[in-house]
């Protein structure tokens, strides 16, 4: 399965905003402190992120990022797909005429990776933002 930390790092990064928006816009050194992420990597997450409508910042001193929409309406499919991450069980191009190894025939493995992206998918596509972060605070 091939999930890099683009999206893995911009689930964090949506999850640590979320907790802790409530009082004033999150600056990026502060998410960047909190989960041990790039300040620079940030940066560019939350550039495509922003483009995505799924952040929106705020200028200023007491300036950083706020949630476009509320975290119930932001699923995490949305987020990895912001970042242009996909989750991928198969090496070969799923809807090509040739075969996983570059022959005729499909591997006989392959509808087996091919379900096991679809589950995964549907997981991410079924659960949101404000979930991750409720089970989180559950925890404390």
């Amino acid at each position: 399965m091939k999930l890099t930390t683009k999206g893995r790092y911009a689930v964090m990064a949506m999850a640590d905003l979320a907790s802790n928006e409530d009082i004033k816009p999150v600056s990026l050194n502060e998410i960047s402190i909190r989960q041990n992420i790039s300040l620079s990597y940030l940066e560019q997450l939350f550039l495509k992120l922003k483009n995505n409508h799924l952040v929106k910042s705020v200028r200023g001193p007491r300036g950083g990022y706020m949630l476009d929409k509320k975290a119930k309406d932001i699923k995490l499919s949305s987020i990895i797909s912001a970042v242009d991450e996909e989750v991928k069980t198969l090496n070969c191009k799923k809807d090509s005429k040739k075969g996983c190894d570059g022959r005729s025939v499909k591997c006989i493995t392959h509808y087996l990776w091919d379900d096991l992206e679809k589950h995964i998918n549907g997981f991410f596509e079924n659960k949101n933002l404000n979930e991750l972060v409720s089970k989180q605070e559950n925890i404390f």
